[in-house]
């Protein structure tokens, strides 16, 4: 969303991933590993290979790889080693955030505070990272954490926009060539997905997804109402904010063909919709789409509390987000909010329609669960007052409020993004061979989901960064970002 629906308010006021395909030295390589030994020890583990707890347990470390997982009796501490004493906190896997964008691929921000903010995200316990609209600098931080240059997660890119209308960071899409040559050039630029927005129409759309096909390139992103859910699950795209879900939700009965996907939610005309859901087609599309084997990331948390619970201007001021905010985005931003949340809007955007709004799309995310689909977390951040990091915890609430166990939900920020980008047998688990990109908590998170940002400690490739370190981290990031001219 990145942004884009406040100058949207403005306005209006192939085949699936085949990452695996990738060398495995590649997969390996996203991120620069620590040399040395190290030892968390005093520790119950929660490896997310089952819904299961190691306790009284220590993971052994040795240049940036797990060898040992157990009881603390059975280790032996290897001499020289670096020991840190867990406090009998949880230790969990490194957290991908499958959808996320920096402040600095726009203008208020320089391009040089990049490292600053994935220094945010580590801080939050984020060791893998989806860009979701690319851009050549973001290229260059991946290249800068593969090679240590940078502490930052492991970053895969998908490319500039393609979009059937100019807009920030884009690449305009209009014809059948344009679609061909922007998929080339997407793969000859190094980006990892071809990812797509809005006014896309169909037949651009289905150059999009033969090109992608033939250039071995996974698409991703944004779905039209006019081309379908089913039609692009079909195609092997990834799904994401649960786009055109709600149009093919729409009873037979409906007067209106349109409903909320993306900037149709500043029209209040569109939100009479809501009444006309039919609550079996919700769980019928959901079996189809789990049954397609594409990978759906719902971004929950920015969705529903943006447009539907809403926040008052004390929550989002209180909040450490704030600080990060850069002034003139800030400023931007509240005059959506409010505009958004004006009165004269609740006739049509009435709080039991709101409240439909959410309803709808927590039983979308929970019949994808049922029905086995493969859900990962996105936070969508920085996007409506919230920040990477900190919004990628706010989203597994958001999994858990849908309906997922704890257990379910941490699952979709740990093994199914590491299954989803191939690289499952790198990281995503806690087991010897794994990249230890772990992260230290005070709590179980399998009882409490809340619990996954207590956060004292965090390795990053065998790197631990202590609370003080990730709190220095966190007050870089601010001082990149919050006080930009």
């Amino acid at each position: 969303m990145r942004l884009r629906l406040l100058a949207l308010l403005v306005v209006l006021v192939v085949s699936q991933p085949q990452t695996a395909a990738l060398p495995a030295q590649q997969l390996a390589a996203r991120g620069a590993l620590a040399s040395g030994d190290l030892v968390i020890r005093n520790v119950s583990v929660v490896p997310m290979v089952s819904n299961a707890v190691i306790r009284d347990a220590a993971v052994l470390v040795r240049d940036g790889r797990i060898t040992f997982v157990g009881p603390l009796r059975d280790l032996r501490v290897p001499q020289g080693a670096r020991v840190v004493d867990g406090g009998g906190g949880y230790l969990v896997p490194g957290l991908p955030d499958m959808h996320t964008h920096l402040f600095s691929d726009g203008d208020e921000v320089p391009d040089s505070a990049g490292a600053a903010e994935l220094g945010v995200m580590v801080a939050n316990g984020v060791t893998a990272v989806r860009f979701m609209i690319g851009t050549p600098e973001q290229l260059a931080l991946r290249e800068a954490v593969r090679t240590g240059t940078v502490v930052g997660p492991q970053l895969w890119v998908a490319s500039p926009q393609l979009t059937g209308r100019a807009s920030e960071n884009a690449i305009v899409t209009t014809t059948d060539a344009e679609a061909r040559e922007a998929v080339r050039r997407v793969k000859r630029e190094g980006y990892d997905f071809v990812k797509l927005t809005l006014f896309l129409t169909p037949p651009v759309w289905e150059s999009i997804i033969h090109e992608a096909a033939q250039q071995g390139i996974p698409v991703v992103g944004h779905v039209e109402p006019d081309v379908g859910v089913m039609r692009a699950a079909a195609a092997g795209q990834q799904l994401e904010h649960l786009d055109s879900f709600l149009e093919a939700a729409l009873a037979d009965s409906a007067p209106m063909k349109t409903s909320l996907t993306q900037a149709r939610i500043f029209n209040m005309r569109n939100w009479p919709s809501l009444d006309y859901i039919d609550s079996r087609k919700v769980d019928q599309l959901a079996g189809a789409v789990a049954r397609s084997g594409v990978y759906i990331g719902p971004t929950q948390n920015v969705f529903n509390t943006a447009f539907g619970t809403g926040e008052s201007l004390d929550t989002i001021q209180s909040r450490q987000d704030f600080k990060h905010w850069p002034p003139r985005l800030r400023e931007g931003y509240l005059r959506a909010h409010a505009r958004y949340w004006a009165a004269a809007n609740d006739s049509l955007k009435s709080p039991a329609r709101r409240a439909k709004y959410v309803a709808v799309r927590n039983q979308f995310v929970k019949a994808l669960q049922d029905s086995g689909g493969k859900l990962i977390a996105g936070s969508d951040t920085p996007e409506w007052f919230h920040l990477y990091g900190f919004g990628l915890h706010r989203e597994l609430g958001a999994m858990v409020r849908a309906g997922l166990t704890p257990y379910q939900a941490l699952v979709t920020a740990t093994r199914n993004p590491a299954d989803y980008l191939g690289a499952s047998a790198h990281w995503g688990t806690i087991e010897p061979g794994k990249r230890a990109d772990l992260v230290l908590v005070s709590g179980n998170p399998l009882e409490n989901i809340a619990n996954t940002a207590r956060i004292r400690g965090v390795a990053i490739g065998g790197r631990w960064l202590d609370r003080a370190t990730l709190d220095e981290m966190i007050a870089r990031g601010a001082r990149a970002t919050g006080k930009a001219p």
